[in-house]
């Protein structure tokens, strides 16, 4: 008989993924492996539509994902921002706001050669 057990993973240092489109806004919690821990995005926060990619949807959605993350233990990020979305800024104040000190903020963008 198989059991699933549900084990409590505690992370003190991790990655926070910011990819912010003009639709919608997608953050994730990873750890130094890049093994996902927590992950919220603004359409999984209940916005529809047009709603998605506004600011305040955006720091819903990091809002969720930073709570979970805190009750993991984790103490230290490095944010990676990626994509043109007005969420940037917004997921931003919200990570800087739950007292996770961050050692970098680093664009990840893509941009194309010329």
């Amino acid at each position: 008989m198989n059991v699933l057990v549900r084990v409590k993973v505690y992370v003190k240092k991790g990655v926070i993924h910011v990819q912010a489109s003009f639709n919608n806004t997608i953050v994730t919690f990873t750890d130094v492996r890049g093994r996902v821990v927590s992950w919220a995005s603004a359409g999984t926060c209940g916005f529809r539509g047009i709603k998605r990619g506004t600011q305040f949807a955006t720091q819903t959605a990091a809002e969720n994902a930073i709570r979970t993350v805190v009750e993991q233990g984790m103490q230290r990020a490095e944010v990676m921002i990626k994509g043109p979305g007005l969420g940037r800024d917004a997921a931003l104040r919200a990570i800087r706001r739950s007292g996770i000190l961050l050692s970098f903020v680093r664009d990840v963008t893509p941009m194309p050669r010329t």
